[in-house]
């Protein structure tokens, strides 16, 4: 893929969780191999609006979305889509780390056993061993495979959960706030990590730390009441805004 080239094509999108308008008439085009991330109040509809982007929103009774959302140019929300395909695709990474009552090695080789992405012990081995290096976990836990991943530390555990999303091959990882639970160091950790991972697929992240954006993200949308205030390269949102409301957020004047 080249730098330029769009993973997601989102137009006019409206979201309701039955009668409230969560989402109101978003467009934005999301980058291929790049890190974009979404700022904004809380209850602003970052999490709705990344959850939409892999369809954990229709789990929820009651919602119903309008609008378009293309994943290498096809209607995730047409009639035919394959979820548990469309998921493999688009993984997830949750603000709370959520590992599996089970051994490490478990933990990452869950979705290749599930969708038989993989033939044979050896390759399974081998797959499990490159997610946890590309996770930059293989170090603490390679003499430790065997041991419930609920002994990990909250920052390994993260990065457990990092593993077994790459363990499936996506081509989207979103995270959702995924340092919010962690200290200074492994925050760092994982935005260490959110600089490598990007060279091979494309980030979404909500993050509450406007600091975390910028440091992070190629481009940064503002999320406000529902719609999208301001979407630009995440150099320029910070120094030069193009909107009141986002150089009174960003300076702590609002929100």
């Amino acid at each position: 893929m080249s730098d330029n080239q769009l993973s997601f094509q989102v137009s006019n999108l409206d979201f309701f969780y039955g009668s409230f308008q969560a989402l109101i008439d978003i467009n934005i085009n999301i980058k291929s191999r790049s890190v974009t991330a979404l700022i904004g109040p809380s209850g602003c509809g970052k999490s709705t609006f990344l959850r939409c982007l892999n369809r954990m929103n229709d789990t929820i009774p009651g919602v119903r979305v309008e609008g378009e959302i293309l994943l290498d140019g096809e209607d995730i929300y047409a009639p035919d889509v394959d979820l548990t395909d469309l998921r493999k695709r688009v993984g997830m990474v949750f603000q709370k780390p959520n590992p599996f009552s089970k051994s490490i090695f478990d933990n990452v080789a869950f979705g290749p056993k599930v969708q038989g992405i993989v033939n044979g012990k050896r390759n399974l081995e081998e797959l499990v061993k490159n997610s946890l290096i590309n996770a930059a976990l293989w170090d603490d836990v390679k003499d430790s495979l065997d041991e419930d991943a609920l002994g990990l530390s909250l920052g390994q555990q993260q990065r457990l959960c990092i593993a077994r999303v790459l363990a499936v091959e996506p081509e989207v990882i979103l995270m959702d706030e995924p340092a919010s639970a962690l200290d200074p160091i492994d925050t760092g950790k994982i935005e260490e990590l959110i600089a490598t991972l990007k060279e091979d697929y494309t980030i979404v992240i909500v993050t509450h730390n406007m600091q975390q954006a910028a440091r992070v993200s190629e481009e940064t949308g503002l999320f406000w009441l529902g719609e999208l205030v301001e979407f630009s390269p995440t150099e320029t949102m910070f120094t030069v805004p193009a909107k009141k409301l986002t150089e009174d957020y960003i300076t702590g004047r609002m929100g």
